[in-house]
């Protein structure tokens, strides 16, 4: 039981822009602390400076001469016209008790309050203005938060921008929604999990009913949202600009009491329902999302394959120029949200690591992998599992599937593989080949069992045979292993996976015994080193490669 200070609650108080009237924020803000005592901070959203008139009411608080009443957290410059006004774009105080957060970040509270928070607008080019945010800056923000099996969510997010589909399952915010928020800042709020996100720029005042991040049934309970975005300071249509509430940091609060269900609880706005309508699948998830992948598999072909076979996926229609019978595909792979590090044709994509490209299909070296043969197969297209693969493209995979054990064989390895359906944005089957004297196929599988059991997950054993398809739905997130026997383990993923499970185990005492290569960013090494692995892994392989064939 936590007593004290830490399960008092917070005092905050939310404002939408100010725009420089800085004196009319500060004295509405002193009358309601007169009314109802001391509020602990103030957090502001939106454009915080105003036009050159508004200047001489900064300077008061900047020189001194006026301070704050609050401890008070600005974001970041949402115009090139207030870009003047941040001598930081890293954040730093800019008077006595105003604190500019900066461009994006995590700021703690002595509390634990954790508040998550990007400034200004999407930036539609790159190198960005000094008062946009990228989608790198995004994936900065999301990735190491994400990277912790632990993360259930943050208290507050804040962001100048609205969230593009906030509105979606709730009620409709009184502004033309057409060209409102950026789908960048959704994803976000999505992956993050804010208690409470907050947002300016849009002038009107909008409090969407709460909303779940778990798919009832499906998911266990998790806490829910709400998004308030906030009007203007001292708009002449009177709409609320502050908003006020009382917050338990969530590190510090009763999980039972964090999970629960206010009455008016609507379905997540983020989320896409199925076409069957029974299903909820959560959008492909967010570069930098998942831990493993940030980049974990990269590629470059000196090789020669036509360039269209490395692009054409992002067409409608997949015909092939040099095959005029080559057959339609039937259905065009979905589309990343944001950049992606394992699509081919992306411009993510760091180009050394590949070893062979089929037409749906290849093969890379995995970066700081567990042995240096160590190789990942994945879908050339934006799929998120094998369970999302068109029939063609599993077709492919199981061909060089089949093409891994063959050489795995030769060499006297068994092929193990296994993949992650859980905060990962594209399918990523990883193939490791442990020597046949290490260790017997029973001992992987005990191995598997033995840590699963320990960790209260239950593998289960599931028929050789079995289409995926038939136990994991799209949109399921599992976990799952075949063995070089054929046999298979599959679990189905309830809430804070360890992220490195698969590769934990196999690095394991018991197997290959290299328990400091189990995590994969201690296993980096300099780009030479790679390209001369994937280099001499190409050589080894290409007896087996059906793709080069061609």
């Amino acid at each position: 039981m936590l007593i004290g200070m830490e399960d008092k609650p917070l005092r905050v108080l939310a404002c939408g822009d100010v725009e420089g009237r800085i004196n009319a924020l500060f004295n509405r803000v002193n009358a309601i602390q007169k009314k109802s005592g001391q509020f602990d901070l103030l957090l502001c959203v939106g454009e915080f400076f105003g036009t050159s008139e508004a200047e001489a009411e900064w300077l008061a608080y900047k020189s001194g001469a006026k301070k704050a009443p609050i401890h008070t957290y600005i974001l970041g410059a949402a115009s090139q016209e207030t870009v003047k006004y941040f001598p930081n774009s890293d954040g730093c105080e800019l008077a006595e008790n105003i604190t500019c957060l900066g461009r994006r970040g995590i700021f703690t509270g002595a509390s634990g309050l954790q508040i998550a928070y990007v400034s200004g607008r999407e930036a539609q080019q790159e190198p960005a203005s000094s008062h946009c945010f990228t989608s790198k800056d995004i994936m900065a923000l999301a990735a190491p938060l994400l990277s912790n099996s632990k993360f259930r969510g943050v208290d507050i997010l804040l962001t100048s921008q609205w969230p593009r589909g906030v509105w979606q399952y709730g009620n409709s915010p009184e502004t033309d929604t057409k060209f409102c928020g950026v789908s960048s800042i959704a994803d976000l709020a999505d992956k993050l999990k804010p208690r409470y996100h907050f947002a300016g720029l849009e002038a009107v005042h909008y409090e969407r009913l709460p909303y779940r991040n778990h798919v009832v049934l499906q998911e266990n309970a998790q806490h829910v949202s709400r998004f308030i975005a906030m009007a203007t300071v001292n708009n002449p249509a009177k709409k609320k600009y502050l908003y006020a509430f009382n917050i338990v940091p969530m590190k510090n609060m009763d999980p039972a009491e964090l999970v629960k269900q206010p009455q008016d609880v609507t379905e997540n706005p983020y989320r896409k329902p199925m076409k069957d309508g029974k299903k909820e699948k959560p959008p492909p998830s967010m570069t930098g999302a998942e831990e493993e992948p940030v980049s974990q598999f990269f590629f470059d072909l000196g090789q020669k394959k036509p360039q269209h076979q490395q692009h054409h996926h992002g067409r409608k229609r997949q015909t092939d120029g040099d095959r005029p019978n080559y057959p339609k595909q039937p259905r065009r792979p979905p589309q990343p949200t944001g950049p992606c590090w394992f699509c081919l044709a992306s411009p993510e994509v760091e180009k050394h690591l590949v070893i062979s490209i089929g037409t749906h299909c290849y093969m890379a070296v995995a970066k700081g992998g567990l042995t240096p043969d160590h190789v990942l197969l994945l879908p050339i297209g934006h799929y998120q599992s094998v369970v999302d693969l068109a029939s063609e493209v599993v077709e492919e995979m199981e061909k060089y599937k089949s093409a891994v054990k063959k050489f795995c064989k030769s060499r006297a390895q068994r092929c193990i593989m296994f993949e992650r359906n859980y905060r990962s944005q594209h399918l990523q089957l990883q193939v490791v080949p442990v020597p046949m004297e290490k260790c017997s196929t029973e001992d992987i599988k005990e191995a598997f069992m033995t840590q699963a059991e320990e960790q209260q997950m239950e593998l289960m054993e599931i028929p050789a045979h079995t289409d995926l398809k038939q136990i994991a739905p799209p949109g399921t997130p599992y976990f799952y292993v075949e063995l070089d026997t054929g046999e298979k383990l599959f679990y189905r993923i309830k809430k804070n996976f360890p992220l490195q499970f698969g590769r934990e185990v196999l690095a394991s005492e018991a197997l290959l015994n290299i328990p400091m290569r189990a995590d994969w960013r201690d296993c980096k090494c300099t780009k030479e080193e790679e390209e001369d692995q994937a280099k001499q892994m190409r050589s080894d392989f290409e007896p087996f490669d059906f793709a080069h064939e061609d």
